[in-house]
């Protein structure tokens, strides 16, 4: 089909004319802005402006539906922060909305961390106690669709969006597992999430278990409380803080946790190339427990603020790292606000260890490596005698019931049990190791 003469004209015409307009706007930007590009370096390259009109007038004369101008320029703006990487986004007054609900820790919605990793939608981690746990989901399941809409091509907010909805009303989403060939439709019911972020008990007595499954402003606190509320109970000669499946949250409370540890030296720090994107983060003297021999637990879904947690203290050889390989999302967000009310959230710096290790793409790799697993008898096992089974057996000094006294949680539970023996270990080969 032959294009007209006079079309290629006036497209030309307006090309140019919105060339000038953006060259314009640009010029209007505030005065602090020019002076970076300036001192950048870096010249406006018309020849690419003038493409982007050209593309622009193209689609407003020839695309299939009518399309005004406003919304161009918008999925141009989500479009150019989409490209950047999977955290960089655009913003409108109610995805503002909905990201401050999630700050508050407490929106409607199936409890469920998202990322998107080569295009697709991925599971990061799903919260405890929510719908998202009770069905099973697991790090690194792809979700491909969500009711009758396909993943492909959303992007992180408008799948969000499309998963969040009235408490009580069903969603249906189809994943596909690693290490599987058939996707899986799983309906859950929406619910009003209430993340609750620490949790505490005793594994077995001297032994403590503290579990943060978020991160939120509270969370250094609520640590310091369950600490001091099982010493209460007598001497920690061991606790397993488990960070699996916790997809981050707040720096300042991954900073706060991990100075409930350790007495001195630096916790993690920031790169970026803005001047407020450079921060350092150290512990203070007065510290919770800091001398009580630890093991944490990662795995796939701990990511972000729960990845710089486990950096921290694997670099200050503070504790024991034990599990599998976090999930690399060492990066920075801020959420700069536009003029128009909409707004952005984008990347500005990355996370380091206090031994200068980025998180960014390589995670936290542990010191003892240890997959998912459940715990179960031997065949035969059971049958087997022992003296304590024998009716009217004499008892010794020792005998006790101390297995009645372990946590069903360990049992049920392959690698906190590694953690358990692991921590038990520990505190058997500590003093003989001073002598």
């Amino acid at each position: 089909m032959r294009v007209k003469a006079p079309l290629l004209f006036s497209t030309r015409f307006f090309s140019t004319r919105l060339t000038a307009w953006l060259c314009a706007a640009l010029l209007a930007l505030p005065a602090s802005a020019q002076a970076q590009a300036q001192t950048s370096g870096d010249d406006l390259p018309v020849a690419d402006v003038q493409t982007f009109a050209e593309v622009f007038e193209r689609i407003k004369r020839a695309y299939v539906d009518e399309v005004d101008d406003s919304t161009l320029l918008h999925n141009a703006m989500r479009g150019m922060l989409s490209e950047l990487d999977p955290h960089s986004t655009y913003l409108d007054p109610q995805e503002f909305q909905s990201l401050r609900e999630t700050t508050e820790g407490e929106f409607g919605g199936i409890g469920i961390e998202v990322g998107m990793r080569d295009g697709q939608l991925m599971v990061i981690s799903p919260i405890d106690d929510t719908p998202a746990a009770k069905a099973g989901l697991q790090s690194q399941d792809a979700i491909l669709r969500i009711d009758d809409t396909a993943t492909d091509g959303l992007s992180l907010q408008e799948a969000v969006e499309l998963m969040r909805g009235e408490p009580g009303s069903d969603i249906r989403i189809t994943i596909l597992r690693q290490g599987e060939n058939i996707p899986r439709d799983l309906t859950l019911t929406r619910q009003v999430i209430r993340t609750e972020s620490v949790k505490h008990e005793l594994l077995t007595p001297g032994y403590g278990y503290l579990r943060i499954s978020q991160f939120q402003s509270s969370t250094g606190e609520q640590v310091n409380d369950a600490l001091a509320d099982m010493q209460q109970e007598g001497a920690l000669n061991g606790l397993v803080l488990d960070l699996r499946n916790n997809p981050g949250g707040v720096l300042q409370a991954a900073v706060e946790v991990v100075d409930a540890f350790v007495d001195q030296g630096l916790i993690v720090y920031t790169e970026g190339r803005l001047d407020d994107s450079q921060m350092s983060f150290s512990a203070h003297a007065q510290t919770t427990a800091p001398d009580v021999p630890m093991v944490v637990l990662i795995n796939g879904g701990s990511a972000s603020a729960s990845e710089i947690v486990a950096g921290a203290l694997q670099d200050q050889r503070r504790a024991v790292i034990m599990g599998t390989e976090s999930f690399g999302k060492g990066s920075v967000q801020q959420i700069m606000p536009l003029g128009n009310g909409d707004g952005l959230k984008l990347t500005t710096a990355l996370y380091y260890t206090p031994n200068g290790r980025s998180i960014q793409a390589l995670g936290i790799s542990p010191d003892v490596q240890v997959v998912r697993g459940r715990l179960e008898v031997a065949d035969g096992y059971a049958q087997r005698l022992r003296e304590a089974d024998l009716s009217g057996h004499l008892k010794g000094s020792g005998d006790s019931n101390a297995a009645a006294e372990t946590s069903p949680k360990v049992r049920d539970d392959y690698q906190l049990s590694e953690a358990l023996n692991l921590l038990k270990a520990l505190n058997v080969l500590g003093p003989r190791a001073e002598r």
